[in-house]
This record gives structure tokens, sequence and C-alpha cells, in this order.
């Protein structure tokens, strides 16, 4: 049986020679072209680097909103100098003719450094636009402060662990066993924090929803309160009660919220019920003067006329709009609407009504007894009382 033989061990003097050998060869055959290419290579690189001082110059921090000339400015910045050194080599490597173990030298890290700075100008870029979609500074616009730092963490370890199976990839390693690998390590991180990623990810959408602020007034189900603090799994709200209520952003999201401070206008709905005796051209005057009330307040009536017979009234709807979202200008309207509705009415001679009953009694016969004495038999009463004295 034949014995296997083993590969001889490679002769690194030897290849060290050789590499030397060739590299002066190269040298000395090549030296003008490789000083041509050597200035250009260094003028591309002082052309880079000038690019991105323009860039960042251009491209400052704006106070009220992170704009793309923001974000590109901070890609520009986060260029290395290793990679224009790098890229203006790889411009430059075919002019010289160089040897091929250099020109798959300066292929290898070209490779690995554009993906590296790939990587890091994808992440600037998420980044950038998830403070743009944010709106602007933290104070003002509440842009889940807390929330911020794990996100910054997590497109991080996403955007290099993909460029580092690209670049393992490019190199020839089989990176499907550590792809499988990293799939199921995720979905077990997953399952197990599930809880904690899905207020996260329910935080990260009302960052780019925005279906509130912190500073607004919002309400949902029974609650209604100002908006506090935006968190990484959080929201706390100070309700008109005064607690502070602190809800998961999960639990918040399932709701129905409604956002106080956006809306266009408040409503202030009235019923009147003036009494049955009223005359009807009496009442055909009513919603005339209720639109004329409501317009000396600066308000759009979006209903002024009769509604319904009640029991004991005939009703009257009155529903105004007062502009804006502020309750310290709608609560005096309101007041000074139900103060001037009573003036009018007493002036015209218009009754309020309220709810009246009347009870008859029947006596064993079945005749009615009035709930008032009878005048027409107190009358003849106190006359015959009369005739007699005389």
């Amino acid at each position: 049986m034949p014995i296997p033989r083993s590969n001889p061990a490679p002769d690194v003097p030897a290849q060290i020679q050789m590499f030397i050998a060739e590299t002066s060869g190269w040298i000395s055959d090549n030296w003008l072209k490789i000083a041509i290419a050597a200035g250009f290579a260094a003028a591309i690189v002082v052309l880079l680097l000038a690019v991105q001082k323009l860039a960042q110059r251009l491209c400052h921090d704006e106070q009220a909103l992170v704009g793309w000339r923001t974000i590109v400015g901070r890609m520009a910045a986060r260029t290395r100098f290793w990679f224009l050194v790098i890229l203006a080599a790889r411009i430059v490597s075919g002019y010289a003719q160089t040897p091929q173990f250099l020109d798959q030298t300066i292929g290898f890290f070209f490779t690995i450094g554009m993906t590296v700075q790939a990587a890091i100008w994808v992440r600037e870029l998420v980044l950038g636009f998830v403070e743009h979609r944010a709106g602007g500074t933290d104070q003002d616009h509440g842009a889940l402060v807390s929330a911020m730092g794990i996100i910054r963490v997590m497109v991080t370890f996403l955007v290099f662990a993909i460029a580092i199976v690209l670049i393992l990839g490019n190199l020839g390693v089989n990176v499907a066993g550590l792809v499988a690998g990293l799939g199921v390590g995720g979905i077990a991180i997953g399952l197990a924090a599930q809880g904690i990623f899905s207020d996260l990810f329910a935080g990260i959408s009302i960052l780019f929803d925005r279906p509130f602020k912190v500073g607004q007034t919002i309400g949902f189900g029974e609650h209604l309160g100002t908006v506090v603090q935006i968190g990484m799994r959080t929201t706390r709200i100070r309700l008109v009660s005064g607690e502070m209520l602190i809800v998961s952003n999960k639990n918040l999201l399932d709701k129905e919220i409604r956002n106080v401070s956006a809306r266009h206008h408040i409503r202030l709905s009235f019923t009147l019920g003036v009494t049955y005796e009223t005359d009807p051209d009496t009442l055909a005057r009513i919603p005339a003067m209720l639109r004329e009330m409501g317009e000396a307040e600066n308000s759009t009536v979006a209903r002024a006329g009769f509604e319904a017979f009640s029991a004991s009234s005939l009703d009257f709807a009155f529903i105004v709009d007062v502009p804006g979202a502020d309750w310290a200008i709608a609560h005096p309207v309101r007041d000074r609407l139900l103060v001037t509705i009573v003036q009018r009415f007493a002036a015209e001679g218009i009754s309020l009504a309220y709810p009246t009953q009347t009870s008859y009694t029947a006596a064993p016969d079945g005749t009615l007894i009035m709930p008032y004495p009878d005048v027409t038999r107190l009358s003849g009463k106190l006359a015959g009382q009369k005739d007699t004295k005389d």
C-alpha cells in the first residue's frame, strides 16, 4: 500500500528573494511610469481631501432639522484617509504596469477598504435618515432621545456584520455556515427579548410616523394628558388629573390615539330647550338669533336649528367651532355664549324649559279633582256670602 506523500513546506526565503528580484526589475524597467503614477495618485488624494473639506464646510448641522446636506457632510467627514490612498493606488495601478502579485495585493486591499468604507457611509446615511425623520433637535421635537443610542448600536452591528460577510465571500471563504449561524442566533435572541424588541420597534414607529410629539396633548382609551417623554420602551404622559402615566410603546400604539393638540378647531355643542307655549313666529326667529350670537364671537356656526320635540321642551341644536386648539380661548367663548343666550332669550320673552309634571286626582265617581281651585265655584260662594250679609 503506497504511503501518501505530504506537500512540501513552502520555501519562504526563496520566495522573498524572488519577490525582491521581481520588484527591483519592475522598478528599474518602469521607473518613469511609476513616478508619474505616484504623482497622479498623490494629486488624486489631495483632490479628494479638498472635496472632503468642502463638503464638510457646506454641510453644517442645522438647528431646526437634520437635513440631507448635513447627512452628506457627515458622510464626507467619515471618509477615511487610508481609503483615499487605496482608491488612488487602484486608479493608477494599471498605468505603471504593476506585476501580478502587486496588482493582486492592491486589489485585495481595495476590496477590503471599499467594503469597510461603504459600511461606514451606509451607517451614517441610515442614522442621518433616522434623525431627519425624528424632526430636529431633541428638546423641540422629542425624537426618542434614549432610543437613539440602541438604534446606533443595532445599525452599526447589522451594517458591519454584512460587511464582514461580504469581505469573507470575496476572499473565497464559504460563508454559508456563518450566515446560517447568525440567522439562528438572531432568531434565538429575538424570541428571548420579544417584549423588549416589540416596544423598541413601536418606539421607532413613533419616531418615523410621528403621530404625536413631546409637549402635545393626546387622548387614548379613557386617558387624556400631555406627552412628557418618549423613551426607548415607554412613553410618559402627564394626565389632566395630575398623575404621571407610564405606558409601554406597544400598548400605546395598540390603542386609538387622538392628538388633541393637532386639531383644527374646538367644537362647542349646546342643546337649548324652550317651552311648548312659545309661539311659532318666535320659534322661527331662534336659529337666526343663535347664529348671530355665534358669529359675534368670531366662531364658525356649524348648526343652529330646530332639533327635536322632547317630552318637556322644543329642542334647538347650537354647535359652534372655535378656531385653534387652545381651551384657554374656547372656555371663555363658551361662558360668554351661555350668558348671551340667557340675556337674549330673556329680552325676547323666550322661556327656557325645564322638566315639569302635572298630576291629576280623581274622585270616587271618576270626576277629576283639579290641582288648582275652581275659580267659578269660588266666585259663586263669595257672591252668596255677600248677599246674605246685605
